[in-house]
């Protein structure tokens, strides 16, 4: 039973609580009434604005649509106005511009062109709005003054500009094109860069608007008689510069790193170079020194004539720069053929007559002489395929004049084939002149670059060797005579070279060096004729010529092998010492074993050493003679290695075996590899 003073104490705090939950919803009655109140407040002020809005936008719209109405009348107005001005400027253009064009375009050429292009614009504006207008005849009238004038400018700019190119910067031009890469470029400035931009400009005008083409006449002829004067000035520098004394030059016989000469010091340049590298136009001097000693007429006309031929493609190449520039694409090579004839002609026309002075010569039966001709023969041979880029897209005559005195050059030179052959024969054996690394000897390039160029013209040569054995023509002789013929020739200069070349390798006191000199050569010889005709040609004669020099290669390489019998000789089985495993060594078994280890390492260490000098250009044959003496020393070092490593035959292990299986094998790898 709940006391009593629990029971009133529990009915007060009900009774608390009672009045404070009355208090609270009285006081949430109040505030909703509030919040009614101010809703209703706020309705009306919204329903007030909403009013004034509507009566706003009835009041502005009709207001609005005016003024827009206003706005399009306003611009078609404006534009009316601007199409009479546009019509009423046409009107005008003759009186704006008369002065200007009569005045010419020299010195403002672009406030020129602008007036040309109102005065267009006004032509054909009446020629399809009002034909029958007086004003059509005024301005087409003042638009072919203005082009007559632009014609005339174009003539005059480039008259004015046009000069001959100084002899001295000529010829460092072609010197220049002797470095793969020059750090002063010689670059020719023809016309200066504002008169250049203004003859572009006058020449797009007249293409685009003045449908003339005349223009392109006057450019050619201009520029080739610039041409012409630029190549005669050389001849005539040539002329009065030219030295008695000294060897023969020739560009054809530039190394592609020589020194760019200057322009004051050096007068006929290359002479240095030439001194340094021998090719096949100074074999055949050296064979025939009087060919081209002072008393030569031809020396200094020959001279003269390579350079010439050096500057007329470098000069013809820069001419085309200048022309597509200048020139429209479609008309380019038409006005480039047209260009040049002058000055190729004459070039042609002295050629011509260099050539009838060696027949002259031949007639005296001076053969020495003919060879003078083969610097130029070689030289237009080196040049052609600049040529035939020069010359690319002109018309055929172009293109065959050069091919025509290449052929007339071969036929008289024909008549010293017969002399090189023999030179090469007797091509004396000089320590000094041979390659220490036993790569491939200069006898052998020469040979074959010459066999090489006679591709070029082997119906000439043919006919020249039939002629030889029968004293008459050899027109009526079928042409697997004549090839059988040329095929005997080459046969024989092949054969000469390779009896020379076995000569020559005997000066090395290293049989093996002269193996690997033979193998290079033999391997160059049979490569030079695979990737030519010469193969075929040789194969009329001699049948599988491949399979000949690849037995002389194997021959070579056999004996090279033998230099290894050193190295791989105190290793072999036979001359293992035996003994019985388990058994306690003997000394003189024990200094066996020492004396195999140490002749194995000194012998590799000598012959590596040597041999890395050597040189086999070839990857395949390098690689081929890596592998078979890997294949045949480390298989006989692995198997003594294998047997005597763990051979206490030594407290001094390290001291004779040196090397490893897999040691050896990078040495051998490094065979003919100086920069290993």
């Amino acid at each position: 039973m709940i006391p009593t003073e629990d029971a009133s104490a529990r009915k007060r705090d009900i009774e608390e609580k009672l009045r404070q939950e009355q208090e609270t919803l009285l006081f949430i009655r109040e505030s909703l009434e509030k919040s009614d109140q101010l809703t209703k407040n706020m309705v009306s002020i919204l329903s007030s604005f909403e009013s004034r809005l509507m009566q706003l936008e009835n009041s502005i719209i009709p207001v609005h649509k005016q003024t827009e109405n206003l706005q399009r009348l306003q611009d078609n107005v404006d534009k009316t106005l601007s199409c009479l001005d546009h019509v009423i400027s046409y009107y005008h253009v003759a009186k704006d511009t008369e002065k200007i064009i009569k005045e010419g375009p020299a010195g403002r050429l672009e406030e020129y062109l602008n007036c040309m292009a109102r005065i267009q614009k006004a032509v054909e504006y009446f020629q399809d709005n009002n034909p029958d207008s007086p004003e059509l005849n005024r301005v087409k009238l003042l638009f072919e003054k203005g082009k007559e004038s632009l014609e005339s400018e174009f003539r005059n700019l480039l008259t004015r500009n046009s000069k001959a190119v100084p002899p001295v910067v000529i010829l460092d031009l072609v010197a220049g094109d002797d470095e793969i890469e020059t750090a002063d470029e010689v670059l020719l400035e023809h016309l200066p860069e504002n008169i250049l931009q203004d003859l572009i400009c006058i020449s797009m005008w007249l293409v685009e608007y003045g449908r003339n083409l005349d223009f392109m006449n006057v450019y050619y002829q201009i520029r080739s008689n610039q041409l012409d004067r630029s190549i005669k000035g050389l001849k005539e520098h040539f002329r009065k510069n030219s030295s008695s004394s000294g060897v023969l030059y020739s560009p054809a016989i530039q190394n592609k790193k020589n020194n760019t000469p200057s322009k004051k010091a050096i007068k006929r340049p290359g002479h240095d170079h030439e001194l340094r590298v021998k090719h096949l136009s100074d074999t055949l001097a050296e064979k025939h020194g009087p060919a081209v000693g002072k008393e030569d007429v031809l020396d200094s006309e020959i001279d003269s004539y390579i350079h010439c031929i050096s500057a007329f493609v470098k000069l013809a190449q820069s001419e085309y720069q200048l022309l597509t520039e200048i020139i429209p694409e479609h008309h380019q090579k038409r006005t480039f053929d047209s260009l040049i004839q002058e000055a190729l002609d004459g070039l042609m026309v002295e050629g011509e007559s260099i050539v009838s002075t060696a027949r002259r010569a031949i007639m005296r039966h001076d053969y020495s002489a003919v060879l003078t001709i083969f610097p130029i023969l070689k030289h237009l041979k080196q040049m052609k395929q600049e040529f035939d880029q020069v010359l690319q897209g002109t018309a055929a005559g172009t293109k065959n004049k050069l091919p025509v005195l290449i052929t007339s050059m071969e036929t008289t030179g024909a008549k010293a084939l017969e002399e090189f052959a023999d030179s090469i024969k007797n091509d004396p054996d000089k320590e000094y002149n041979m390659p220490k690394d036993g790569t491939v000897h200069e006898l052998t390039s020469n040979a074959i670059l010459f066999l090489q160029q006679l591709l070029d013209f082997q119906e000439t040569a043919s006919a020249m060797l039939a002629s030889q054995e029968t004293g008459s023509s050899s027109s009526s002789y079928n042409s697997e005579f004549s090839r059988r013929l040329l095929s005997n020739y080459i046969c024989k200069i092949l054969g000469n070279l390779q009896l020379n070349l076995h000569s020559k390798a005997k000066v090395y006191e290293d049989t093996a060096l002269g193996a690997v000199f033979l193998l290079n050569n033999f391997n160059y010889i049979l490569k030079s004729l695979e990737k030519s005709e010469l193969i075929q040609l040789v194969a009329v004669t001699l049948k599988h010529p491949d399979k000949t020099y690849k037995g002389h290669i194997e021959e070579q390489l056999q004996i090279y092998q033998r230099s290894w019998f050193k190295v791989t000789t105190p290793i072999t089985e036979s001359n293992m010492p035996t003994f019985q495993p388990g058994t306690k060594l003997k000394d003189k078994e024990r200094q066996a074993i020492k004396d195999r280890f140490k002749a194995f390492n000194d012998g590799l260490e000598e012959l590596c050493k040597i041999q890395k000098s050597w040189a086999i250009p070839d990857k395949e044959q390098r690689n081929k003679i890596r592998r078979a003496q890997k294949e045949n020393v480390t298989g006989a070092y692995r198997v003594f290695w294998q047997r005597y490593s763990n051979v206490p035959f030594t407290k001094n292990t390290e001291k004779y075996i040196k090397y490893r299986v897999e040691q050896v094998e990078e040495m051998i790898e490094k065979l003919f590899d100086t920069s290993a």
